[in-house]
C-alpha cells in the first residue's frame, strides 16, 4: 500500500518544526493567527470567534483558536521564531506565502526576512465589495495579502503565476473555522510547489491549505494546537485522500510524506 500523501499533527508548532528533517519540504504556505484586531488592547484581546464574525455567516457556534491576542513585540518575536525553523525545513529555492491582514502586513513583511527568506512580493485577495464591512467617509477594507518569498534564490523557468485574486468571496455560511480561506485561492498558490511537492502548514486550522495541495497533485504536512480543528483537519484531508482515517489519529503523527 501507497504511503498517505498527508501526515497532520495536533499539538505546538513551533515543537513540531523542530522534529522535522531539514530541506525535506518545497514550501511553506499558511494562514497563522494575525494578532490583529482594533486600535485597542481590548479588541485584540476578543475571542476570535466573536473577532472575526461576519453578519453573512452564522460562526457562533465555532471554537476560538488559539495564538491570536499577541501584542506587536509578541507577535513579531514568536513569528521571527517558527519562520526560522521553518526556513530550515523548507528546501533551498523553495517558497513561503503568509497570510496577513492590512494591520500586520509591515510587521509581515519584516518578520519574513528576519527569519531568514527573501521577501519576493505581495499576493493579493481583493475580496466582493459587498462582503466588505462598510465604514462610512473611509475607505473599504476589502483585501487581505500573502507575503510571499523564497529559501534563498529561486530557480529559473516555470508557470506564471496570479497576484491577485480578485472577487474571491469569503467562505460564508457553512465555513469551518473563524478565518478560512476559500479553496480556489489556495489552490492557487499551492501551484507554485513543483507537482507532487511537500506543502508545510504549521497552522493547519480545519485543513484548507492540505486540501488544496491533495487536489493539486501536492503533498501535506501540516500541524494544528486546537483538538478541535485538529480533528476536523484530519477528517477533510483523509475524505480527499480516499484514506480510512486511524483510530488512534491524533496522537504522534510526526512523520512527513515520503519524497517523491
Amino acid at each position: 500500500m501507497d504511503a498517505s500523501p498527508w501526515t497532520l499533527h495536533e499539538g505546538d508548532s513551533l515543537a513540531w518544526l523542530a522534529t522535522l528533517p531539514t530541506g525535506h519540504a518545497d514550501a511553506l504556505v499558511t494562514d497563522p493567527p494575525y494578532s490583529s484586531g482594533g486600535q485597542f488592547r481590548s479588541d485584540r484581546a476578543t475571542g476570535s470567534t466573536i473577532k472575526y464574525a461576519q453578519s453573512s455567516y452564522s460562526g457562533a457556534s465555532l471554537p476560538d483558536f488559539s495564538g491570536d491576542n499577541r501584542d506587536g513585540h509578541g507577535f513579531a518575536l514568536w513569528a521571527t521564531l517558527w519562520l526560522s525553523e521553518a526556513h530550515r525545513v523548507v528546501r533551498p529555492g523553495g517558497v513561503v506565502c503568509l497570510f496577513t491582514d492590512w494591520r500586520q502586513l509591515p510587521t509581515m513583511t519584516d518578520v519574513l526576512q528576519a527569519g531568514g527568506w527573501v521577501w519576493r512580493g505581495i499576493n493579493v485577495w481583493a475580496k466582493p465589495a459587498h462582503r466588505a464591512r462598510p465604514q462610512q467617509g473611509r475607505f473599504r477594507n476589502q483585501a487581505e495579502f500573502i507575503v510571499w518569498g523564497s529559501h534563498g534564490r529561486m530557480p529559473s523557468g516555470g508557470a506564471v503565476h496570479p497576484g491577485l485574486h480578485e472577487g474571491v468571496a469569503p467562505v460564508g455560511e457553512g465555513r469551518s473555522h473563524p478565518t478560512e480561506k476559500p479553496l480556489t485561492v489556495m489552490r492557487d498558490l499551492v501551484r507554485i510547489v513543483p507537482p507532487g511537492g511537500l506543502v508545510l502548514d504549521p497552522f493547519a486550522g480545519s485543513g484548507t491549505t492540505g486540501l488544496a495541495a491533495l487536489l493539486e497533485g501536492r503533498r501535506f504536512a501540516g500541524c494544528e494546537i486546537t483538538p478541535h480543528y485538529a480533528a476536523l483537519a484530519r477528517q477533510r484531508l483523509a475524505t480527499a485522500a480516499g484514506d480510512t482515517l486511524p483510530a488512534t489519529a491524533g496522537q504522534g503523527l510526526l512523520e512527513l510524506p515520503d519524497a517523491v
